[in-house]
């Protein structure tokens, strides 16, 4: 055995969270207290769960999590409501006795109460999890036997029904009545119970939440128990002052935490939207004081967890997560916080402006606290680095993920040991300014602790999501070294250090930035050359006239030189509150450097508290085509050299290639592609190019090859998704993939071939490059319906092209302004910026109405697909239906989120935070799109000549267009009106003046052209290459035509029409009938009598009489019995029976008579029902052994006489069939009548009715969930923002 163990090794336990290459494990190993005591790391994330391995205490036995927080607001509690106990008991918003224990502290007596669905706490994961736990413990059982049952009961009438046995009950119509009815009824319950199976919804617990303080701390209780046991419930402490949580439930394993806002009116319950957070903070700082190998890069270090995913969008971040996050590490009485690390981030279109920028830039520039975040998994191609790296001051450390060989082992489990690379995906500089986006480069892979709602311990995540905490937790030692040698630093020398000590890899300068951090090198950096007079300098450079952080030259591909001024400025730390002094004090000497050849830059700049320029000339003439090239120029303080670079001015030059074969082709040979190899190819797209065709083929391997390729164009003020393809693909020997894609032409695409970081066969790669062109004249077509036809001209510009137009309609497009709009002050500590800077917000309502189903997504046009470039601080949508149950939300992308929603009436509520409210009050009209999408796409008809779109002639047929060739086509407008609109597509929409339809145009012949899409790792990208925006507005109403008689009467002034004595009389009558339900009862009686006395044949008086003594309710049944006996015996039913059993009425006045015939049957069908509802009220105020068969017989007749007319599912009344299947006991059938009218409008009245009959069936587990769900339902007011 022993000699086995010695043959298999130890476990590479160092692999698995990798320290040794960034110099962790070194600097510990000789100073054992540089661990990150006396720092505290602040966790950008999705929170953090103090309750996972290695978060609970320092090297030092210091709680390692100090404060979690939930920025977003997904967590919040609406607990405005004050209420103080009567005998102990106060009663929750759910309804239930919430007993309060006798233990508890409340100087004040008074409680704040709310509720909070566990659900919106959960993760979706978990969610998952915990939904089919509770179904496969309180639902399957119970149902798959009741259905059973029920089953069996179906087939035991159908084998009575066979054997000739029957029994009868009353006379002939209602025993046969009640034979078909038990027959339904049993089938009914088989149906339902089916329709509960596939349409099983949970709603999740609603738990209601107590807070008070009891005199030192603010406290909350969540009553988990869901029965008022607040003795058992979940009690806790303000988490920063008792570090208290607890699992919501033990089956969840989800640890909360709470906080307390406004005085006890908001309850803040802190969980996590995932199990990134946790991962990230265990990388960071993660301590296992048995087991240290498992330690995290500074175990010694404090975590603040800060949640800035919202679990209501997916755990995307939002801008007021992220203004929050910021507001609490700028300046709060508890602690400081002295590292942020943000796993995090978008893709911006502009870094140049936006609200979060500049609160970014005060957290880094004004309260020195080191910023670092991931660079973003969206490689391999260049200028891939999202936001915040790529933010307006180049202040945050970027970082890039690695992956080392021992990683490759432990982690990986890789049969061999490959080179260290960046991975695949790690997103690569430049950004488009000109920085270079990634600073360092880290390990980008773990596996450590994850939170316990995993039920697990420990997971491997990797991403620069994971490289990022390695640097934070770097900073963090390079921090606690400093503070434990009283060295002074800022976020500028920490920086600087970390950048000319990293380790230069021989890799991808744009993936590593200045290498791989090496914090031991760092530390020893920054102790040797300490107190220079630019440690609290950071020096801003800014290039060309539009102030860019670097040089960026993507599109050169002139022949001449180009030159660039450059300024530099000096800022200090804090800069307005710095030390004046100091200002004058500075002075330095700097030697400037470039070792490329073709960028010439001055020897020397004098750099005083100023702002100092000079010219750089960058001469690309010389270098290789279709290449890129990075240099960058250095400034070295002439007195201490060895300190290192003091700044840089990154230059990256894309010398594009530019003359193409026949002008659109492009071919490179045979390339041997290794592990992690990438290539890649710069073409200048030619002005007339469309799309692209890529061809890929592999040799010399005999096993599948995985590439990832990846094109990006680069357009101005667009984040590189606009314009950007990315495939991960598989290539089999000698095998040849082909990828279509969108292109722009006029600017240089890079095609980027990479083979995947572990690969372990080398393969053979060719790849060619087509270009093509379909160019229509409007990049978007606009089509008003009032002219009819539109003219749009393309031009096959490059080559031969088959060409067939098609347009397509998909979505319906609305604009709602608001009905409400209100600005107020936020306050409170979470919502003020230090200096006493409230943050406002505006609050905006919108009504939504839809007439049919629809999927719809809510779209704010003015702040769409903008974030952190936004001028205003945050957005967020939430969705209500009329009972103001959230059903959905949505933020900046509203690409994202898009939601089902059945016929009804809808409320959207929009919020947007700024600081000043003057630019809020600026939106207090901002209109609401609403898109919604068609049932079925609607094609529109094209045509290659003008007559032939008027006249509906011949439409276009493929064809073939010649090189530099353009050809017209014609779009006609859809009809709107019923005749030639099929009722699927545009009719029911309620179309108005000014709406649209949206849709795309589309000219290749070649499916795989107009089906091409991309897709990357996190979903699409882009859209289709050949497809380009549509949209047809309505400028008309589709109406009826006029007959030619009243368009001309329309002309011409009406004719008042003389009145009668009978006129006047007739309405006086209708008047009155009008009044008498609206009359209390008494005088309603008066009125009555008073129309009947003129009017004694008048059915709509009777009616309305009818209709007021329902209304009184049970004391007036007896009447509204007698009442409706009047009415139905007033009534001929038999012409009416006779009207309703013709098929065709051939009469010249049949709609007359038609509306009179309804008339009366309405009439008819409302007192029968009316009487039947009482009738059913009497019988079962009864009990069962004292219910007459006389009294059952007079229902089933009336049932007998109404289907006579109509079904029982009939709003007018299935009132009474509700009433009437509980007397006969066929709740099978109640419970199917009352589940379409909750499909119509789920209301309280219906959601009990509802309740009762499952209970009646003995199906309490459904009638359980529904009760449980009730406070879910029906809130009491809209969630908060």
């Amino acid at each position: 055995m022993a000699s086995t163990a010695s043959t298999l090794g130890e476990f590479p336990c160092w692999g698995l969270l990798p320290r040794k290459e960034t110099g962790v494990v070194s600097l510990i190993t000789k100073n054992p207290t540089f661990d990150g005591r006396g720092v505290v790391i602040a966790i950008f994330d999705s929170g953090v769960d103090p309750g996972a391995p290695g978060l609970q205490v320092t090297t030092e036995g210091n709680v390692k999590v100090i404060d979690r927080i939930d920025a977003s607001g997904a967590g919040d509690v609406d607990t405005s409501t004050v209420v103080q106990p009567t005998d102990g008991i106060i009663t929750g918003i759910s309804g239930h006795k919430l007993t309060v224990p006798e233990s508890w502290v409340n100087p004040s007596g008074k409680f704040h109460i709310g509720l909070k669905s566990a659900y919106s706490l959960y993760p979706h994961r978990l969610q998952e999890r915990v939904l089919k736990e509770r179904k496969e413990k309180n639902w399957d059982p119970i149902h798959k036997e009741l259905l059973a049952e029920a089953q069996r009961k179906v087939q035991s009438l159908e084998s009575s029904k066979s054997n000739g046995s029957t029994s009868t009950n009353g006379n002939n119509g209602s025993s046969s009545l009640i034979e078909k009815l038990t027959k339904e009824d049993a089938e009914a319950r088989v149906s339902q119970l089916n329709a509960l199976e596939k349409k099983f919804s949970d709603l999740g617990p609603a738990y209601d939440c107590v807070v008070y303080y009891d005199g030192d701390v603010w406290r909350a209780c969540i009553d988990t128990s869901e029965r008022g046991d607040l003795e058992n419930g979940i009690h806790l402490g303000e988490y920063r002052v008792t570090h208290q949580w607890a699992s919501l439930t033990s089956t969840d394993q989800y640890n909360i935490s709470i906080n307390v806002h406004n005085n006890g009116n908001i309850l803040e319950i802190v969980g996590m939207c995932s199990s990134h957070g946790t991962h990230v903070a265990s990388i960071a700082s993660a301590n296992f004081p048995d087991n240290p190998e498992r330690n995290g890069v500074a175990p010694g270090a404090q975590i603040v967890s800060i949640t800035i995913g919202d679990n209501r969008i997916n755990s995307m971040e939002t801008g007021t997560a992220l203004a929050r996050a910021m507001l609490r590490v700028m300046k709060n009485p508890y602690y400081k916080v002295d590292v942020i690390n943000m796993s995090y981030g978008e893709h911006a279109h502009w870094s140049d402006s936006g609200r979060l920028g500049e609160l970014a830039h005060e957290v880094v520039n004004k309260y020195g606290v080191l910023w670092v975040a991931s660079a973003g998994n969206h490689g391999p191609a260049l200028a891939t680095v999202g936001v915040p790296p790529d933010f307006q001051s180049d202040s945050i450390i970027g970082v890039g993920a690695y992956v080392s060989p021992d990683m490759m082992m432990a982690e990986y489990s890789m049969i061999e040991k490959l080179p260290g690379c960046p991975y695949t995906w790690s997103s690569r500089g430049p950004t488009a300014d000109g920085a270079r986006g990634v600073t360092v480069c880290a390990p980008g892979g773990a596996i450590t602790s994850v939170p316990t709602f995993t039920l697990r311990s420990n997971q491997l995540m990797n991403g620069t999501s994971m490289a990022s905490p390695h640097t934070a937790g770097c900073v963090a030692l390079i921090i606690s070294a400093l503070k434990l040698k009283s060295i002074p630093y800022s976020p500028y020398s920490v920086r600087r250090s970390i950048q000319n000590t990293a380790l230069n890899l021989d890799v991808d300068v744009f993936a590593q930035g200045h290498g791989i951090i090496q914090v031991d090198r760092a530390v020893d950096h920054l102790l040797e050359h300490s107190n220079g007079v630019e440690d609290t300098v950071r020096f801003m450079v800014e290039c060309g006239s539009d102030r860019r952080k670097g040089i960026h030259l993507r599109n050169w591909k002139a022949d001449k030189p180009i030159d660039m001024s450059v300024v530099v400025e000096p800022i200090m730390l804090n800069d307005t509150q710095a030390d004046p002094n100091d200002k004058l004090a500075f002075c330095m000497e700097l030697v400037l450097t470039c070792d490329a050849p073709w960028v010439k830059a001055p020897s020397c700049l004098q750099m005083s508290y100023t702002v100092r320029s000079f010219q750089l000339s960058i001469d690309p003439r010389g270098l290789e085509r279709g290449r890129v090239y990075f240099t960058e120029v250095k400034a070295y303080n002439s007195s201490n050299v060895e300190k290192g670079v003091m700044f840089e001015v990154p230059i990256t030059v894309v010398v594009p290639t530019v003359d193409l074969l026949h002008g659109y082709h492009y071919a490179c040979p045979a390339e041997v592609f290794r592990a992690g190899f990438i290539r890649r190819h710069f073409l200048y797209v030619p002005i007339e190019s469309t799309w692209a065709t890529v061809t890929l083929k592999a040799s010399h391997s005999d096993k599948c090859q995985r590439f990832t390729l990846h094109a990006v164009q680069l357009k101005p003020k667009c984040s590189v998704k606009t314009l950007e393809y990315y495939k991960v693909i598989n290539l089999g020997c000698n095998e040849v993939s082909t990828q279509i894609f969108g292109v722009r032409g006029g600017y240089t695409m890079e095609l980027c071939l990479a083979r995947w970081w572990s690969s372990l066969v080398d393969g053979q790669v060719e790849i060619s490059v087509d270009f093509h062109s379909l160019r229509p004249s409007q990049e978007e077509v606009t089509l008003f319906c009032s002219d009819g036809v539109q003219r749009v001209d393309v031009r096959a510009g490059l080559r031969p092209e088959e060409m067939s137009p098609q347009a397509t309609l998909k979505h319906h497009t609305q604009v709602v302004t608001p009905t409400e709009s209100k600005v107020e002050v936020l306050g409170g500590p979470r919502d003020t910026i230090p200096g006493c800077r409230p943050i406002y917000q505006l609050l905006l309502s919108y009504n939504l109405s839809l007439s049919k189903s629809a999927e719809v997504t809510p779209k704010c046009a003015l702040l769409n697909d903008v974030l952190y470039e936004s001028a205003y601080e945050s957005q967020l949508w939430m969705l209500f239906d009329h009972n103001k149950q959230l059903l959905g939300s949505g933020d900046a992308y509203s690409n994202k989120y898009s939601i089902k929603l059945d016929k009804g009436d809808y409320t959207v509520r929009l919020h947007v935070r700024h600081e000043r409210p003057d630019l809020l009050e600026k939106l207090s009209d901002l209109p609401l799109t609403v898109l919604t999408k068609l049932a079925q796409e609607v094609k529109l008809d094209i045509y290659t000549s003008f007559n032939a779109a008027v006249t509906s002639g011949k439409k276009a047929q493929p064809m073939t267009l010649s090189t530099g060739t353009n050809q017209p086509i014609y779009l006609t407008a859809p009809s709107l009106s019923d005749k030639y609109v099929p009722s699927w597509t545009l009719k029911g929409l309620g179309l108005t003046p000014g709406q649209a339809l949206l849709g795309s145009l589309s000219f290749a012949k070649d499916e795989q052209v107009r089906k091409a899409v991309s897709s990357h790792k996190f979903g699409p990208i882009r859209t289709m290459p050949d497809q380009y925006p549509l949209r047809v507005v309505v400028t008309e109403l589709p109406c009826k035509k006029r007959s030619a008689g009243s368009s001309n009467s329309s002309n011409s002034e009406e004719k008042k029409e003389t009145k009668t004595q009978a006129d006047y009389l007739e309405a006086l009558r209708d008047l009155q009938t009008a009044w008498i339900a609206k009359l209390d009862c008494e005088s309603g009686e008066q009125l009555h009598k008073e129309v009947m006395a003129t009017h004694p044949d008048h059915l709509a008086a009777q009616l309305a009489r009818l209709q007021s003594l329902d209304a009184a309710g049970a004391q007036n049944r007896a009447a509204v019995i007698v009442q409706a006996a009047r009415i139905i015996s007033a009534v001929d039913t038999a012409p009416l029976l006779a009207f309703y059993g013709t098929k065709t009425d051939t009469r010249s006045d049949a709609a007359k008579i038609k509306t009179q015939m309804d008339k009366q049957r309405n009439t008819l069908l409302e007192a029968f029902s009316r009487q039947g509802s009482a009738l059913c009220a009497d019988i079962l105020a009864l009990p069962a052994t004292e219910r007459t068969p006389e009294a059952i017989e007079q229902v089933d007749n009336l049932a007998v006489d109404i289907m006579k007319f109509v079904e029982p599912s009939d709003s007018k009344v299935n009132a009474f069939f509700a009433s009437y299947y509980q007397v006969r006991g066929f709740d099978g059938l109640a419970v199917r009548l009352i589940t379409r009218q909750c499909d119509e409008k789920w209301t309280r009245e219906n959601d009990a009715k509802l309740t009762d009959a499952y209970n009646r069936l003995g199906w309490t587990h459904i009638s359980t969930i529904i009760a449980s769900s009730h406070p879910l339902r029906f809130p009491t007011s809209y969630t908060p923002f």
